[in-house]
């Protein structure tokens, strides 16, 4: 089982906002998940982020591949925690 890290989408229509979710990468975009790690929000201003970085870390060391996306806002999530 190829396990993967991606964005699940949710809101309503023309207001989305992503879930960051472990998965098998054989589910749909939408549906079946092993488990919710974050938010992406990309209508907010400033756009929100939030991880539970944790998870990532133990769900990465565990071989799920993240999605180039989710790779990216990761980063970028690491940058800024680590600005703090």
């Amino acid at each position: 089982m190829a396990v993967k890290v991606r964005l699940a989408r949710a809101g309503a229509k023309k207001a989305p906002f992503y879930r960051v979710v472990v998965t098998n990468s054989r589910s749909p975009r939408d549906g079946r998940f092993i488990e919710h790690i974050g938010v992406y929000d990309p209508t907010r201003t400033p756009v929100e982020v939030r991880f539970k970085m944790e998870r990532v870390d133990y769900w990465l060391s565990q071989g799920a591949e993240p999605s180039d996306t989710v790779a990216h806002l990761i980063s970028v999530a690491k940058k800024a925690k680590a600005a703090k």
